[in-house]
């Protein structure tokens, strides 16, 4: 099957295109430059040179914070890029694979969200994304739509490598502790979402690593597996405004996903361990 991944450059695109192929996928990964959601034509274009059978986006702008001045490019790539996407797939009957975020929802329930909750976001990317879904339901029949959260990946710009930046030069850190979330490698999301593929079950679906936690608590065990001695200071959220709003609870439920794969997400401790094992071996490997 030939299988085109947009947003080829960023972080979870440069997991997940490998594992496409490792899987006998036949996989054309554009990057931005040479492919622009937001223009139909080039989207059309493209689609009648390469002639997709599955298209997977992972094209999207992500900067939480800018994107509450940057409202209209918020909204034109996550929004109308995608209904671009979906209108191209729906003339061609292409299934589409889009992701989308813990973001859509406000972080007020006490439990996990699942698939059957309804959005709520409080940020301007949220609702850029959550204008994405909208679009991929009003538009496709075929569609796995998937909310991810808290990525971390060896291809991009992360909370992983913050903290380690940041505890180079700095005996404490002052971290958030009262927003929950499932930190997510973008290596087991991209394997998780290859064996989703293969099911043939669209919808939506909610894929994270396993075992909920606090960015407070994440960053923790980011410095003790690292071997770093910093004191990790608790702060609110309150205490550390952002000029976006964050969910305080942004845990995903991930029914159905374990029953149609037939086993759990691995935990997010052991892809940390992991992580940063591959991290310390590339680096050895680079002197």
């Amino acid at each position: 099957m030939r299988v085109l991944v947009t947003g080829a450059g960023g972080m979870l695109a440069q997991d997940l295109a490998p594992c496409l192929s490792e899987q006998g996928y036949e996989v054309i990964a554009l990057p931005h430059d040479k492919l622009d959601n937001t223009d139909l034509g080039v989207v059309r274009t493209t689609a009648d040179s390469f002639g997709p059978e599955l298209i997977v986006n992972c094209a999207a702008y992500t900067k939480v914070d800018r994107a509450e001045e940057e409202v209209a490019q918020a909204l034109m790539v996550n929004g109308l890029g995608v209904q671009n996407l979906c209108l191209m797939c729906q003339e061609k009957d292409i299934p589409l694979v889009h992701f989308s975020t813990d973001y859509v929802f406000d972080g007020t329930k006490d439990g996990p969200y699942t698939i059957y909750d309804i959005p709520n976001p409080v940020s301007v990317y949220g609702r850029s994304k959550l204008l994405g879904e909208k679009y991929v339901l009003w538009l496709l029949n075929k569609f796995f739509l998937i909310r991810t959260s808290w990525l971390f990946g060896h291809h991009g710009t992360n909370f992983i490598e913050t903290m380690l930046e940041l505890g180079q030069s700095n005996e404490k850190a002052s971290v958030v502790s009262d927003q929950r979330g499932c930190p997510t490698w973008t290596r087991h999301l991209s394997e998780a979402v290859v064996a989703l593929i293969q099911t043939g079950r669209y919808g939506i679906y909610h894929i994270t690593n396993a075992e909920p936690t606090t960015w407070y608590d994440f960053a923790r065990d980011i410095f003790r597996l690292a071997g770093m001695d910093v004191e990790v200071v608790p702060v609110t959220t309150e205490q550390f405004p952002r000029p976006a709003r964050r969910p305080l609870n942004s845990v995903l439920d991930p029914f159905p996903l374990p029953q149609l794969l037939g086993k759990e997400m691995p935990s997010w401790r052991g892809a940390l361990r992991d992580y940063l094992k591959q991290r310390s071996a590339a680096k050895k490997a680079d002197v």
